[in-house]
């Protein structure tokens, strides 16, 4: 049963980050940021936070800056929410897989180019 309330509390996590940061935090560093997924240790006290941000490695960078220095704000509103004892320290790890799945998107779709017979030009 623990790992069920361990699986709910990194859901309710990740829907109440993903409102707060793109409904309250204001900060310009903050690009477009996608909670990807939650771990949440086993006694509810800290979360490693999985986030994507679409631009380049300096947006990236920035983002995760800003992140890590609103993690007090964050924590707060995650307390008003959770009512646990204690609110998971949060950290933040930027996850490449979302790039990851575009550039072998990009390469699929060049194979798929090159695989295509060309389509006759209309006279």
């Amino acid at each position: 049963m623990q790992g069920k309330r361990v699986e709910r509390v990194a859901e309710l996590i990740r829907g109440e980050l993903a409102r707060t940061i793109v409904g309250q935090l204001r900060d310009p560093r903050v690009g477009f940021v996608t909670i990807t997924h939650v771990e949440v240790s086993a006694d509810l006290h800290y979360a490693k936070v999985h986030c994507s941000v679409l631009g380049d490695d300096e947006t990236r960078k920035r983002t995760q800056e800003a992140l890590t220095h609103a993690k007090g704000f964050l924590q707060k509103d995650l307390a008003r929410v959770l009512n646990l004892r204690y609110t998971p320290q949060l950290e933040f790890f930027l996850d490449p897989s979302v790039d990851h799945s575009l550039e072998i998107d990009g390469i699929l779709r060049e194979l798929h180019k090159k695989d295509s017979p060309e389509s006759p030009e209309k006279e």
